[in-house]
């Protein structure tokens, strides 16, 4: 164990609140075959101490009976994880990805998918009786995703130059000439990076692509970053794939260097002549957002394309789109159905972000009002508008709490229909509020976080009846959910 803190400690200090946090976990307690009967917010699993408290428990699956220590106390549950397995559920199945356990990007790998939908599904419904406390009527079984592997549409990876060293190689005994990683972040630690080999997350080439500029970086003795001291040259790696087939690579450096810089992005547009858009990124701060750097496009084009339903959705490499496009093709089908569009309505679609769902469902109203806070996105909706000859959509930027006022109204019309789809975080009160104000006839509800989707229920449960729910799997192996709610003026 020593080992493992000299190999993954940035520094003696952390060598030293280690030593002091083992005497604390010393006084944890180890709870002796515990069964593990559900599975919880953020994917951890569900039991229950003989003193009656839940404990929320890490690397396991409901139906497997563990020896839980503890690894956090409060007053009303625990957190722990499992140190000793006395049965297996019959829910597990081998996890198909070499990283599985370190990685933590897929919690439920080990878990069948139709226990992961079953699990999800209960997720909704327990939020939106719980915490809505809302009549409900009979909600409709989530939607799987047909691919349950290589999904996602954007992946983003990071560089170190110390990369974490698993149980496994620790235990090994080896030294390990190699410190370069180029992955995904350990969980909870933002400075430590599991170097990957093998994602089962985005299809090829993104795994070609990453190991690729790996090698060529080591062997051309291009140096990895380092979080800690904020040093060395390579710092993230973004791909972007679309269903058209066009591809998109992003590499962020932490200063120019123009010689090492052109090395690395010819080499790696000559290995995949098949990218659309080679970009690159100088960001000498102490972050990796991109959200206020300057993008530059070094080979083919500034962007890719999405396309649906014969509309193009123009992506750059800020521009946010559902992360799993089969999916999300799925979940704006349910939104349009849910608006129940008839041809003469007015339409807000607040949140638009870069106006997919305005889009998608503007052939079938007579106009729609999109409205979002980020001014590149609406710029993005107002092109691809263009671009896919829309022109009964207008698109507005603004904090929707500001926004979406008596005058935007006064001036835009009395929407007959709301969609909405908020971030994590739900809908603002004023926004509620405003809703409330002008009661359009029909709310959908698009949301990732059934939570905050409740609680907003709630909000609006005197005015409005909840009439169809329909949960989505976007991300399938994660504990993730999205969830699609009807609302009808009573």
């Amino acid at each position: 164990m020593f080992a493992e803190i000299l190999s993954n400690s940035g520094n003696k200090s952390s060598q030293l609140s280690y030593f002091c946090a083992m005497g604390r976990r010393n006084k944890n307690k180890v709870f002796d075959a515990v069964e593990v009967t559900d599975a919880g917010g953020k994917g951890k699993g569900i039991g229950k101490s003989p003193d009656g408290r839940v404990i929320f428990i890490d690397n396991v699956v409901p139906g497997d009976i563990a020896d839980i220590k503890t690894t956090k106390k409060r007053k009303s549950y625990y957190q722990g994880t499992a140190i000793n397995f006395h049965q297996y559920s019959d829910k597990r199945v081998e996890p198909v990805c070499q990283h599985f356990g370190t990685c933590g990007g897929c919690k439920w790998q080990n878990m069948g998918y139709e226990y992961q939908l079953e699990y999800k599904q209960n997720e909704v419904l327990n939020n939106l009786i719980r915490v809505g406390k809302v009549e409900l009527p009979e909600v409709t079984p989530i939607l799987g995703s047909k691919e349950i592997y290589f999904y996602r549409n954007k992946m983003e990876f990071s560089f170190s130059d110390s990369r974490w060293l698993t149980l496994d190689e620790i235990n090994s005994g080896e030294d390990f000439d190699d410190k370069n990683a180029l992955g995904f972040h350990i969980p909870g630690m933002w400075d430590k990076i599991l170097d990957i080999k093998k994602c089962h997350l985005q299809e090829d080439p993104s795994n070609a692509i990453r190991n690729f500029v790996k090698e060529f970086a080591t062997d051309n003795d291009l140096s990895f970053f380092n979080a800690r001291k904020q040093e060395g040259l390579l710092r993230t790696l973004m791909i972007r794939t679309s269903s058209t087939g066009e591809l998109m690579v992003l590499i962020q450096f932490f200063h120019e260097d123009t010689e090492k810089r052109e090395l690395l992005l010819n080499a790696v547009a000559e290995m995949f002549p098949e990218i659309t858009s080679l970009q690159y990124v100088i960001n000498e701060k102490g972050n990796d957002t991109l959200y206020d750097q300057d993008v530059i496009c070094y080979k083919g084009r500034d962007h890719i394309f999405e396309q649906m339903e014969g509309l193009q959705f123009k992506i750059n490499a800020k521009s946010f789109y559902q992360t799993n496009s089969a999916q999300a093709y799925e979940l704006y089908k349910i939104t349009r159905d849910f608006a129940d569009l008839k041809g003469d309505e007015i339409v807000y679609d607040l949140y638009t972000g870069t106006g997919t769902i305005a889009q998608f469902v503007a052939k079938k109203a007579k106009k729609v009002i999109g409205v979002e806070v980020v001014p590149e996105a609406i710029i993005d909706a107002k092109e691809n508008a263009e671009r896919n000859q829309v022109e009964n959509a207008e698109f507005f930027v603004g904090d929707m709490k500001k926004v979406f006022s008596e005058s935007f109204i006064t001036t835009h019309g009395q929407p007959d229909i709301i969609i909405t789809d908020p971030p994590r975080d739900g809908m603002h009160k004023d926004v509620i509020a405003q809703i409330i104000g002008i009661l359009p006839q029909r709310i959908v509800y698009v949301s990732c976080n059934s939570a905050t989707q409740a609680r907003d229920l709630s909000m609006l449960d005197e005015y409005y009846k909840v009439t169809k729910v329909q949960p989505v799997d976007m991300f399938p192996q994660t504990h993730h959910v999205e969830n699609v709610v009807c609302l009808e003026r009573k």
